[in-house]
Formats: structure tokens, C-alpha cells, sequence
């Protein structure tokens, strides 16, 4: 009777099989690994931490007036005497309205406005020196602040999804004596759970991590503020 050969899965042919089965688990665990990722972005970048006292609170440019409306509960809670507002660089449109004559009113003194309407006397607000364009530019103009005044610590007032990226910047730009507590305000309309359901979240998640990975390249490119 003729020899029967059983094949056992061996050689060139096992190899390539079993190759296959790994690739193939490992584009699920990529796949399983992305959906999470996509899912629980916008918590990530929801992040705040525990209010301490501090010498000044900052309200970040954007977003009005739900900023400049949690730092006015921070201060009426008693977490700081002094308000800082951000001062942001004048806009194209802003501009083109100078050249006709129509009055126009900056952001950072709608914020002054809203924080005096809330309770926060005009002389505990201070508008920061320098035009902002950039959230480097408004860390680096709060440093500034705090080294003129000798003070160390400051909490900074964002939205929900920018809070990861001010914590960044602020760890790479600040030195280690200066301290910021980073809060966001639970008024403003992003939803970290859902953030793929609404095109201004999904447009706010890309540009956040964008504007981290350049903060992680050392600022290459020029990112405009929230």
C-alpha cells in the first residue's frame, strides 16, 4: 500500500498561516484600541483639578461668557482676590470693522464686563499686557504676569476640552516654582461623552490634540486660540 503523508501544518505553509492569525489579532486589538480611544477622547481632554487658593485667577481667551463666568464663581467662592484676562490679538474682522468706522468691542473687556455683572469688583480685574493669539502666548503672558508681581500660582479658567492642553503648554513652558490650577466651566456646551455627535465638538477634539502634539514639537506651528 502507498505511504500517506498527513500534513501536521509544519513548513513554509504553518508559517505563513500562523503569521496570518497574528496579523490578523493584532488589527483587532488596533481596531479595539482605536474605538476606545475615539470613545473616551473627550473625557481625556475634559480634565480639571482640585480648586487650592492662588494668587490670581486667569481666564483664557474664548468661549464667552462662559469663561469669564466660572471665574466669577471662583472668586465669589473665595479662591482668589485678583482676576487676570487675557488680552487677545486684534482679529481680520475686527480690523476691517476700524477701517469702517463701527465700533467694535474686544473680547477680553466683554469678559470685564460679565465678571463686574456677576459680582467681581472692576478693581480686582487686571487685563494681561500683550496681544494673544495663541494659548503659548497666554501662558507665557501669565509668567510673565507672575514674575512682575512675585506671585507663584494662578488658576486657569478654560473650557472643557482645552483643559488638556493648557495643563500641557503650561508643563512646558512654566517653570517649576510657578503652579496653575486648571478648571473649566461646566456652562460651556461641549459633551465629552458624545463629542462625535455635534461638528463643533468634533472640529474643538481635532484641533485640542493637534495643538498638543505641536506643544510636544516645540510650537513649530502656529495654532490660533480657542
Amino acid at each position: 500500500m502507498p505511504n500517506l503523508k498527513i500534513s501536521q501544518g509544519g513548513g513554509a505553509d504553518g508559517r505563513i498561516t500562523t503569521r496570518l492569525r497574528w496579523l490578523l489579532v493584532s488589527a483587532v486589538i488596533v481596531l479595539l484600541s482605536s474605538a476606545f480611544v475615539f470613545r473616551f477622547v473627550g473625557s481625556w481632554l475634559s480634565v480639571e483639578d482640585p480648586l487650592q487658593r492662588a494668587d490670581a485667577i486667569v481666564v483664557l481667551g474664548g468661549h464667552l461668557p462662559f469663561r469669564a463666568m466660572e471665574a466669577a464663581a471662583i472668586y465669589r467662592a473665595g479662591w482668589s482676590a485678583t482676576i487676570w484676562v487675557t488680552r487677545p490679538l486684534k482679529s481680520v474682522e475686527s480690523k476691517a470693522l476700524d477701517k469702517l468706522d463701527v465700533g467694535f468691542i474686544p473680547e477680553d473687556v466683554y469678559s470685564e464686563l460679565v465678571l463686574v455683572r456677576l459680582g467681581v469688583p472692576s478693581s480686582a480685574v487686571t487685563h494681561l499686557e500683550g496681544d494673544i493669539s495663541t494659548t503659548e502666548d497666554e501662558v507665557r503672558s501669565t509668567i510673565r504676569a507672575l514674575r512682575e508681581t512675585g506671585k507663584t500660582r494662578v488658576i486657569l479658567v478654560t473650557s472643557k476640552f482645552h483643559c488638556r492642553r493648557a495643563k500641557f503648554v503650561w508643563n512646558v513652558l512654566a517653570p517649576v516654582d510657578l503652579k496653575a490650577t486648571v478648571r473649566f466651566t461646566p456652562d460651556d456646551p461641549f459633551n465629552p461623552q458624545h463629542w462625535w455627535e455635534n461638528s463643533a465638538d468634533v472640529l474643538a477634539v481635532a484641533r485640542e490634540i493637534g495643538g498638543i502634539l505641536n506643544a510636544a514639537t516645540g510650537f513649530h506651528l502656529k495654532s490660533t486660540r480657542p
